[in-house]
């Protein structure tokens, strides 16, 4: 079992940052792959970026790719979205969610967070 609570959300201008966290609890976090997903209003959740439990691989959405940055540290049960030169697009809840397999479809996902939310005005 996994518990993941997300923060570092909140509202920031078009070309800006901010840093989103995910601490997650249980010894076995190491195993598992962590993503994260989002969803803004009316549409579905889209995957965003996913880290193998090693932090050897990551993959990405086009969306994000290049201005968005996963990683994690096991020996502190996180793992971050460093999320630069923002759009208004990007507004949405942001997920954590942990998976036993490397992979960017949201079924894969066993375990999931509260979303955080990000507003990003223009």
């Amino acid at each position: 079992q996994v518990q993941l609570v997300e923060s570092g959300g909140g509202l920031v201008q078009a070309g800006g940052s901010l840093r989103l966290s995910c601490a997650a609890s249980g010894r076995t976090f190491r195993r598992y792959t962590m993503g994260w997903f989002r969803q803004a209003p009316g549409k579905e959740r889209e995957f965003v970026a996913a880290i193998i439990w090693s932090g050897g691989s990551t993959t990405y959405a086009d969306s994000v790719k290049g201005r968005f940055t996963i990683s994690r540290d096991n020996a502190k049960n996180t793992v971050f979205l460093q999320m630069n030169s923002l759009k208004p697009e990007d507004t949405a809840v942001y997920y954590c969610a942990a998976a036993q397999m490397y992979s960017s479809i949201r079924s894969a996902y066993d375990y999931w967070g509260q979303g955080t939310q990000v507003t990003v005005s223009s």
